[in-house]
C-alpha cells in the first residue's frame, strides 16, 4: 500500500468516482467539466456550468508556516489556490471570462483569528483585480464563512465558480484525434504575472508533501495539523522545517515553506490568448490536477494510445519530495503534476505558435507527447526517470 493510501487519501479518487458514476454526465461526457443546458437563460445555444474545488490540505501547510513565522501574507496564496483550482478547470472547456465566484471558508475560530480571514478575503479580491488586467473578469459574490471547530481542525478554504457560455465556444475534447500532439505548459518558474518563483506544486498531493518533507516535531507541536488516528510511521517522516533555506538555481534562496506553498499557477492569461486567437486549432484541453500525469486518460473521446515521452524535467520541489519519501517515480507521476499542469491537444503544425504564446507570458511550453491509434482500449504510456508507467 502506498504512503498516500496509508494517509487516508487517494490520488485517483476511486471511491469518489464510484459514488458519482450513476449521475448524469452532462451534455458532453468527455469534456473536462460537466456541462448542462442553459437552465438559467433557456437558450439552446448556451450552456451552464458550476464548479466547486478548493485549496485542500495545503491550508494546513499555511497554518504551520504562519504559526512558526507570524507571516499572514502566506494566506493570500491559499486564496489563489482555491480560485485557480476552479478557474483552470473551467478554462479546459473554453470558459475564460465573465465568471461568478463564491467562497466557502470553514474555520476553527479558537485557532484561526480574524486577521487570517482578512488575508484570505483580500487576497481573493487582489487575484481577481490582477486577472482583470488580462481580460479575465471574475465577479466576487461573497460566500459563506462558518465557525465550525467541532468539524474542522484548522481551516478549509474552498469556492464555487459559475458561468454561462455559448456552445460554439466550448472545448469538449471530442475533437482529439490520432496524430495530435500534446503541448504541455510548465507549472514552475516565474510567469509574467507572478511576483516570485513558483515551485509548480499546485494544490494536489499536499498531504503527502507535508508528511514526507517535514520533521516529526510538527506532530508534537501541532497535533491539530493531522489526523491523530494515522500510524506514526506515516506522520511527518521528513527531515525539513518549513523555515529551512533552499537554493533555487536562477532564482536565489527561498525556504521550504515558500516552496511547498507556492500559489497554484493559473493559466488564465495564456488561455485567454489561445482561446481567442487559436480556438479552432484546439482539439482538447486537460488540467493535470488530481491524478497528475495520468489525468488525461479519463477524457479521451475514444480508444487512443497516449504516449508522453518528452516531459519536463521535474522541478526541484518534486525531487525534494521524492528524496524525502523514497516514493517510486511512477507513483509520483500519478500524484503530482511533475512539471506541467496544462495540456493542449492540437496538430503538430499548430504547436509552435501556442508555445510562443506561452513564452511571451514567461511560461515554458513544449510538445510532451502524442496521440496514437489504439485497437480496443484507452492506454497511457508515461516515461519517467526510472521506468515506464502504463495505465489503461
Amino acid at each position: 500500500m502506498s504512503l498516500y493510501s496509508q494517509r487516508g487519501v487517494s490520488a485517483q479518487k476511486e471511491e469518489v468516482h464510484k459514488a458519482t458514476e450513476k449521475l448524469d454526465q452532462g451534455l458532453y461526457p468527455h469534456a473536462f467539466c460537466k456541462i448542462y443546458p442553459d437552465y438559467l437563460g433557456g437558450d439552446a445555444n448556451w450552456v451552464n456550468l458550476m464548479h466547486a474545488d478548493g485549496a485542500g490540505t495545503k491550508s494546513i501547510l499555511a497554518y504551520l508556516y504562519w504559526k512558526q513565522t507570524g507571516d499572514t501574507s502566506i494566506w493570500k496564496g491559499i486564496a489563489q489556490d482555491a480560485i485557480v483550482m476552479n478557474i483552470d478547470d473551467l478554462l479546459c472547456v473554453g470558459i475564460n471570462d465573465n465568471l461568478l465566484f463564491s467562497s466557502t471558508i470553514d474555520r476553527n475560530k479558537r485557532l484561526i483569528p480574524g486577521e487570517v480571514l482578512e488575508a484570505i478575503i483580500s487576497g481573493t479580491q487582489e487575484f481577481f483585480d490582477e486577472m482583470k488586467t488580462y481580460g479575465v473578469n471574475i465577479h466576487y459574490l461573497g460566500g459563506e464563512t462558518a465557525d465550525v471547530g467541532d468539524v474542522v481542525r484548522t481551516i478549509a478554504v474552498n469556492g464555487t465558480m459559475t458561468a454561462r457560455w455559448p456552445k460554439k465556444k466550448l472545448v469538449t475534447n471530442d475533437l482529439i484525434t490520432e496524430g495530435d500532439v500534446i503541448v504541455g505548459f510548465a507549472s514552475a518558474g516565474k510567469a509574467k504575472y507572478e511576483n516570485a518563483y513558483n515551485s509548480g506544486i499546485g494544490s494536489n498531493g499536499l498531504t503527502s508533501a507535508r508528511h514526507d518533507a517535514l520533521i516529526k516535531i510538527y506532530a508534537k507541536d501541532f497535533p491539530e495539523s493531522f489526523d491523530t488516528g494515522l500510524p506514526d510511521e506515516v506522520v511527518y517522516i521528513g527531515k525539513h522545517r518549513l523555515t529551512d533555506a533552499i537554493e533555487i538555481p536562477g532564482f536565489g534562496t527561498t525556504d521550504i515553506g515558500h516552496l511547498v506553498l507556492s500559489a497554484t499557477r493559473t493559466y488564465a492569461p495564456l488561455m485567454k490568448v489561445l482561446l481567442g486567437e487559436y480556438f479552432n486549432d484546439i482539439h482538447g484541453l486537460v488540467h493535470c490536477s488530481g491524478g497528475g500525469q495520468t489525468k488525461c486518460l479519463k477524457y479521451l473521446p475514444k480508444p487512443f494510445r497516449i504516449i508522453k515521452d518528452n516531459l519536463f524535467e521535474p522541478p526541484i520541489v518534486f525531487n525534494l519530495l521524492q528524496q524525502a519519501s523514497g516514493s517510486d517515480w511512477r507513483e509520483m507521476y500519478q500524484v503530482f503534476n511533475m512539471g506541467h499542469r496544462l495540456e493542449v491537444f492540437t496538430s503538430d503544425h499548430n504547436a509552435g505558435k501556442m508555445i510562443e504564446a506561452g513564452k511571451a507570458l514567461g511560461i515554458e511550453g513544449r510538445i510532451v507527447g502524442k496521440v496514437e491509434a489504439s485497437q480496443s482500449k484507452k492506454e497511457l504510456v508515461v516515461h519517467s526517470p526510472d521506468g515506464t508507467l502504463v495505465k489503461y
